[in-house]
């Protein structure tokens, strides 16, 4: 198994990394660097990773801060891995399209850069510059980490998106950045999952999925970029959207409840029975969409945030049916509370695939 020392693990791209990480059951060992920063502890955490990535970097500040910031973390990982007693095999840089650019910010990723180039040649280990362009993904941080956070998070509360100035972008969802980073998929693919579009483009596209989904319904999910984009709007929506409303229809034949409409892409419906007392779930997906609709029974809810505590309940019952849509990269669980059979529909954006099932064995 991999040994990954990891910097940055905290933040954005640093949580997204873990996650995947935790699919291989994989556990990175954290760098701190910044004032706390311990030479000795760092140079431990990465004595024998077989990868080293740095992650850990000044986005948004002043001029001053971003170019001594960036430079001050450079070095300090400098300093552990050309001092730990088995210098990591391959170094990776979390790197900007960017770099080099004439920019401040462009400048000082470019100088981290080479800072951690010449320690990983004077430990004789491999360098890896992933040049990462428009991050993107769950949980972002609005107003910092991406444009797509921002437009996200107002539409969800209610704010009308202000277009400042329209550019193009090139697009990564931070799942695939953390897959290239940690060397899961090759440097080589990362042109193939990249996505090309405009500033007012994407406001289009995350306008469009958000009235749809402000229905109950399930916007057209025809890429994985769609995919991509829809999880990251509706991470914004959760918990405070759950669960959505449904329309029990009945007469004296019985009840009808329309579980979901889909407006495009693949899906797959399934059904279950749990016994009394029995839990299903303790799992989460890294992409998959998936709503489930008890419609017998009384169940219990659980999610949790992937390396959170908190735990979000939901009560739910046949006799009330709603939708619940669970977020990505949450562990999640169903637990029939009542004395019958529970009923439970499933649907999800994704065709089982065995040999990736996107369903990974996790506890809530």
């Amino acid at each position: 198994m991999a040994t990954i020392a990891l910097t940055g693990a905290k933040g954005f791209l640093g949580w997204h990394t873990r996650v995947a990480l935790r699919e291989r059951d994989i556990a990175a060992r954290r760098i701190i660097l910044g004032r706390s920063f311990d030479h000795e502890a760092a140079a431990r955490a990465v004595s024998g990773a077989d990868r080293c990535i740095h992650l850990a970097g000044v986005n948004r500040s002043t001029d001053e801060e971003i170019r001594e910031g960036n430079a001050y973390f450079a070095r300090q990982l400098a300093s552990a891995i050309t001092s730990a007693a088995h210098p990591p095999r391959t170094v990776v840089y979390a790197n900007s399209i960017q770099a080099g650019n004439g920019t401040v910010y462009g400048e000082a990723k470019a100088h981290a850069g080479e800072l951690l180039a010449t320690a990983a040649a004077q430990i004789g280990a491999g360098f890896v510059d992933i040049r990462l362009p428009n991050v993107f993904g769950e949980h972002g941080k609005p107003f910092y980490n991406s444009v797509t956070a921002t437009f996200a998070h107002q539409l969800v509360v209610g704010a009308e998106p202000v277009l400042q100035r329209d550019r193009d972008l090139t697009l990564l969802h931070a799942q695939n950045a953390a897959e290239l980073l940690l060397g899961f998929i090759p440097p080589d693919s990362q042109h193939d999952l990249e996505q090309r579009e405009t500033v007012s483009g994407l406001l289009d596209r995350l306008r469009a999925m958000s009235s749809v989904y402000r229905r109950g319904e399930i916007p057209p999910l025809l890429t994985p970029f769609d995919r991509d984009l829809f999880n990251t709007y509706r991470s914004f929506t959760f918990p405070g959207w759950a669960p959505l409303s449904l329309t029990k229809n009945e007469d004296a034949r019985g009840s009808y409840v329309e579980v979901l409409r889909a407006h495009g892409g693949t899906g797959q419906t399934s059904v279950s029975t749990t016994v009394p007392g029995a839990v299903r779930g303790q799992h989460f997906h890294r992409r998959k969409v998936e709503r489930l609709v008890v419609l017998r029974g009384s169940a219990l809810v659980r999610t949790r945030r992937l390396f959170e505590s908190y735990v979000v309940d939901f009560g739910v019952s046949g006799d009330e049916p709603v939708a619940l849509d669970m977020p990505t990269m949450w562990a999640h669980s169903i637990e029939n509370l009542g004395d019958e059979d529970l009923i439970t529909a499933f649907w999800s954006n994704a065709l089982y695939d065995p040999e990736h099932p996107d369903t990974i064995q996790e506890p809530v």
